[in-house]
C-alpha cells in the first residue's frame, strides 16, 4: 500500500523501441512452459503434416542447370568471359521491362504498344478487369467481360451510387491571342456560336465561370456535315495577369498582337479522339484564315498527353467528390495570385467561396467551372471523413481547423505541404500545363510515411523528421491543380461531373475514386448511361460525322467475323451496317409526289453509296434557317425559342386552320434533307434496336394500334423480310420496292433509323432516332385531321419494326427541339 505521506508515482512510459533477446530472457518460463504445451499437444512431432504438404520444385536446381548446359554448348566461344560480363550483356526480360514502363508515371505523354496504340494510365487496372480494344489510337475499356447483359445493375448503381469513367483519350485544342479575333474564329467554326448567347452568359463564358458547347465544323459552312461536337472553356483574365508576373513572360511578341480592347485570351477546346485531328485542323484553318484578314498572329496548339479527363456519373457523385477533394486551405493566403496584388482581399474570399460551395451541390449551376488546388488524395485519414449515414443529407466532411490540431498534432505534419510544395504552389496552374506539372509523390513514400505513423502510434519509431525530407526529395510534390465541371442534362435524372487533371494524377485519383465506393464503367456502359438520360452518345448518334462512319465500318467487319463463325443453319440473317440512310428520300420523292411537285430529288443527291445525306439540325435557328430556305408556307414543326412564346397547342385546338394544306405544294425541293433527333417511347409494347427502321404509319394503323378491342398485329411477310434491303455486290445497301399486291399492303415507307436502342432493365425505355423533318411534319398534319381535338398529342405516331423481325411496332415521337432550344449535349 502507499503510505498517506507519500505521492503517487507516476506510471512509466513504455520504451520506444523493443529488443527482442532482451525480451525474451524475461520471459524465458512463459516461453517455456508454452513450448511444454504444444510439444504435449504434437507428440514433440513437429514436423509438418504429410496431407499438408504441397509439391514444389523451388529447391531443384536441375532445371537451371540445364539450360546452363545448353548455352555453353551453343556458345563455347563465351567461356573464357567473366560471370560480370555475362550478366550485363543479359537482356531484360519482356515482362519485366512491361512492368516497368507501366508502372512509370512520367509528367506527360502516353507509352505506347509494340504497333504505336496508346494506353491509358489506367490501362493496367482496365485490362485486369475489362475487355479492351483498340480505337481511334488508344487501347480503350469496352466494358465488362461477357455479353454486356449488365444493364439492370448498372442503372441500380446509377441511381444509388457512383460510376467513373476514364476520359483521358479525349485531348485539348488551346488557343491564344486577342479576344476579339478568337470570338471570330468560334464564330466561324461552331454552331451555336457563342455570339448567339445572351449576355449575361457571354459574360460568364468569357470570365471562365461556365463552359459552353457546340459542334465543331468547318470554317464558314455551318450547313456542311459535323466533324465533333466540342466543348470549351476560357481561361479568368486574372489567371492570365497573374502567370505573367510569375513566370516573367516577355510580352513583345503579344503586344504587338493585342489593343487596348482586346485583352489577350487563352481557352481550350475539348476534341474526342475519333475526329481529334479532323477538328484540329479545321480550327487550325479557321486561326489562319483570321491571321490573313487580321494581320495578328494566334497560336493553335494541341494539350495532348498533358491533361487527363474523369467523369462521374450518379447520385452521389458530388458526395464522393467532397469526400476525396481536400482544398488546400494552408495556402489560401499564397495561392497562384499574388500578395502584391492589389486585389488580394477578393482574389481571398473568391478562394474560400470556391472551397465552401462544394457543401452545397444546388448552389452551383449548370456548366459550371470550378478552379481548385487539392491535397494528394492519398494522404486523407479516416479522421477527416465524415461517415455519412443512407437516407440523411451528408454535412460537413472535413473538420474544423482546431479540432483537427487538436486531435492529430502528430500527423498534421505528414498531411500538410511543405516549404517547396507551397513555392510550387504559387508558380502552377493547369493552364500552364505546357510547362510541365510535377508528377505525384511515389507510392512507395506514402505507404512509408504510413507505416511510420502507425509505429509512432504505438511508441516504437522516432520521429518523423526524416520521412518529410525523404518525401520531399525528387521532382514531385503533394498540392494538384483540378478543374470540376458540373454537366447539364435534359431533365435532372443524371448527375455528371468531369474532373479535368493532369496527366501524371489520374493514377492517384482513379484509384481513390475505385477505394471509395465509385464503379468503373466502359464504353458500352457510358452508351447505356446516355440513353437512359435521353442525351446523344458520340460518334453513334451523329451519323452526319466522319467519325460515325468509321466506327460503324469497324462495327460491321465485327459483325461478319463474328457470323461467319456460326454454322450456315444457325447464322442469323444479314442486316445493313450503318443503315442505308439514303432510302429516306424514296419515302420523300413519293409524299412529294402527292403533293403535285413535278420535281424530284433522286438524280440531283447522286448515287447511292453516301453514308448519309443532309445534314442533322441541333439548334433552333438552325431549324428555322432550314423551313425559311424550303419555302413553305406553314409545317407543324414548333422549335422552341426563349424570346418567342411556343404557338403548338393553339396550332392542336385549331379546327379551322388545319383545314388548309399544310406544305405549299410549289416547295424548293433541292434543298438538302432535314434530320431531326427524336426520342421514341413504346406505345403498348416493344423493345425497339440500334439500327431499327422508323416508318411512317397510315391512319389506319394508328387507330387500329390505339383501340383496345382488336388485337392484329401488323407484320410483312417472313419471305420479304430478306428483300426488304438488298446489298450489291460493291457492299452497298438499297430499299427494294416490293410489287408483290400481298406485301404491298404491309409495306411502310422509311422516314430513319434508330441510333441508341433501349437499354434492358430501364423504368422508362427510351431509344433515339433520327428522322427527316418534313416527313414528320406531314404525320403530324394527317394525325391531327383525323382525329378529335382533345385526343391530339405533341407527340407523332411512328411505326418501328427491328431488322430482324418482321413485326411493326407503334411508338411516340418527341421532337427534341420543340422541347429545347439546343440539342448540343452530348456524352
Amino acid at each position: 500500500m502507499v503510505n498517506e505521506g507519500s505521492k503517487p508515482q507516476a506510471p512509466v512510459a513504455p520504451p520506444h523501441k523493443l529488443l527482442v533477446l532482451k525480451f525474451a530472457e524475461s520471459r524465458a518460463s512463459e516461453l517455456e512452459s508454452l513450448h511444454s504445451v504444444v510439444s504435449n499437444r504434437l507428440n514433440n512431432d513437429f514436423r509438418c503434416q504429410r496431407n499438408k504438404r504441397r509439391r514444389t520444385t523451388g529447391h531443384d536446381d536441375r532445371v537451371g542447370r540445364n539450360k546452363f548446359r545448353k548455352k555453353r554448348r551453343v556458345g563455347e566461344e563465351d567461356v573464357t568471359k567473366s560471370d560480370s560480363s555475362k550478366k550485363d550483356e543479359k537482356k531484360v526480360s519482356r515482362r519485366l521491362r512491361r512492368r516497368i514502363e507501366l508502372s512509370d508515371n512520367p509528367e506527360s505523354g502516353f507509352c505506347t504498344s509494340g504497333d504505336g496504340t496508346k494506353r491509358l494510365r489506367t490501362h493496367v487496372w482496365h485490362a485486369k478487369r475489362f475487355k479492351m480494344i483498340k480505337l481511334w489510337g488508344f487501347h480503350i475499356p469496352l466494358g465488362l467481360h461477357g455479353r454486356g447483359r449488365g444493364s439492370r445493375a448498372l442503372l441500380k448503381k446509377l441511381k444509388c451510387g457512383a460510376l467513373v469513367h476514364d476520359m483521358s483519350y479525349c485531348t485539348a485544342v488551346q488557343l491564344e491571342g486577342p479576344e476579339d479575333m478568337l470570338l471570330s474564329v468560334l464564330s466561324s467554326v461552331l454552331v451555336p456560336s457563342p455570339s448567339t448567347n445572351s449576355e449575361d452568359r457571354l459574360h460568364n463564358m468569357l470570365s471562365g465561370d461556365i463552359f459552353g458547347s457546340a459542334m465543331l465544323h468547318h470554317a464558314g459552312k455551318p450547313f456542311s456535315p459535323t466533324i465533333t461536337p466540342v466543348t470549351y472553356m476560357w481561361r479568368p483574365l486574372t489567371r492570365i495577369a497573374v502567370n505573367r508576373e510569375v513566370h516573367n513572360v516577355s510580352l513583345c511578341d503579344e503586344q504587338q498582337n493585342i489593343d487596348n480592347d482586346a485583352p489577350f485570351r487563352q481557352l481550350w477546346v475539348w476534341i474526342h479522339s475519333a475526329a481529334f485531328k479532323e477538328g484540329s485542323d479545321a480550327l487550325r484553318s479557321a486561326c489562319e484564315s483570321q491571321m490573313d484578314v487580321t494581320g495578328h498572329s494566334l497560336k493553335c496548339t494541341s494539350r495532348e498527353g498533358q491533361l487527363g479527363n474523369l467523369e462521374l456519373i450518379g447520385s452521389s457523385a458530388f458526395q464522393l467528390l467532397r469526400k476525396i477533394l481536400q482544398p488546400a486551405r494552408c495556402i489560401s493566403e499564397s495561392s497562384w495570385h499574388l500578395k502584391k496584388c492589389s486585389a488580394d482581399e477578393d482574389e481571398d474570399e473568391e478562394e474560400s467561396k470556391k472551397t465552401s460551395i462544394l457543401k452545397n451541390e444546388d448552389q452551383i449551376s449548370a456548366s459550371a467551372i470550378i478552379s481548385l488546388t487539392v491535397n494528394d488524395p492519398r494522404t486523407l485519414s479516416r479522421n477527416d471523413i465524415e461517415i455519412v449515414p443512407e437516407g440523411k443529407p451528408p454535412g460537413l466532411l472535413h473538420k474544423s481547423k482546431e479540432q483537427t490540431m487538436s486531435e492529430r498534432d502528430a500527423e498534421s505534419l505528414s498531411f500538410c505541404p511543405s516549404l517547396e510544395d507551397h513555392s510550387v504552389a504559387e508558380r502552377i496552374d493547369l493552364w500552364d500545363a505546357s510547362r510541365g506539372i510535377c508528377p505525384p509523390v511515389e507510392e512507395s513514400v506514402i505507404c512509408m510515411e504510413k507505416h511510420h505513423r502507425r509505429k509512432e502510434f504505438i511508441r516504437l519509431g522516432g520521429t518523423h523528421l526524416g520521412i518529410q525530407n525523404a518525401s520531399t526529395e525528387g521532382n514531385s510534390f503533394r498540392l494538384c491543380p483540378i478543374l470540376l465541371l458540373k454537366n447539364e442534362n435534359l431533365e435532372g435524372s443524371v448527375i455528371r461531373w468531369s474532373i479535368i487533371l493532369p496527366l501524371s494524377w489520374v493514377k492517384v485519383f482513379w484509384i481513390t475514386l475505385v477505394s471509395n465506393g465509385a464503379h468503373a464503367i466502359g464504353l458500352r456502359e457510358k452508351h447505356q448511361i446516355a440513353c437512359e438520360a435521353g442525351l446523344p452518345y458520340f460518334p453513334l448518334d451523329f451519323p452526319d460525322c466522319n467519325a460515325y462512319s468509321h466506327f460503324m465500318a469497324m462495327e460491321a467487319v465485327a459483325s461478319d467475323q463474328k457470323a461467319e463463325l456460326c454454322p450456315p443453319s444457325t447464322r442469323p440473317p444479314k442486316v445493313p451496317i450503318p443503315p442505308p440512310w439514303d432510302c429516306v428520300r424514296f419515302t420523300f420523292d413519293k409524299e412529294s409526289s402527292k403533293a403535285g411537285n413535278s420535281q424530284s430529288r433522286g438524280e440531283e443527291d447522286g448515287g447511292h453509296g453516301v453514308p448519309f445525306k443532309g445534314f442533322v439540325a441541333r439548334t433552333s435557328s438552325m431549324l428555322i434557317d432550314f423551313l425559311d430556305k424550303l419555302g413553305a408556307k406553314r409545317l407543324l414543326l414548333f422549335p422552341k425559342r426563349l424570346d418567342q412564346k411556343n404557338c403548338m397547342y393553339k396550332f392542336m385546338k385549331d379546327k379551322e386552320i388545319l383545314k388548309q394544306d399544310a406544305v405549299n405544294s410549289e416547295a424548293n425541293s433541292c434543298v438538302k434533307q432535314c434530320f431531326l433527333r427524336v426520342l421514341l417511347l413504346a406505345h403498348k409494347e416493344g423493345v425497339f434496336e440500334q439500327g431499327a427502321v422508323v416508318c411512317a404509319p397510315h391512319i389506319t394503323d394508328v387507330l387500329t394500334f390505339r383501340s383496345k378491342i382488336n388485337n392484329r398485329e401488323l407484320q410483312i411477310p417472313q419471305y420479304s423480310l430478306q428483300s426488304y434491303f438488298l446489298q450489291k455486290q460493291s457492299g452497298e445497301w438499297d430499299l427494294q420496292v416490293p410489287k408483290d399486291p400481298a406485301v404491298q399492303e404491309s409495306y411502310r415507307w422509311p422516314i430513319g433509323f434508330i441510333t441508341t436502342g433501349f437499354v434492358r432493365g430501364s423504368k422508362k425505355p427510351v431509344a433515339g432516332a433520327l428522322c427527316e423533318a418534313t416527313l414528320l411534319s406531314r404525320l403530324r398534319e394527317e394525325q391531327w385531321k383525323a382525329l378529335p381535338v382533345r385526343q391530339r398529342k405533341k407527340e407523332i405516331y411512328v411505326l418501328v419494326r427491328n431488322l430482324r423481325s418482321t413485326a411493326y411496332r407503334l411508338a411516340l415521337a418527341t421532337i427534341v427541339l420543340e422541347r429545347q432550344e439546343e440539342d448540343v449535349k452530348f456524352m
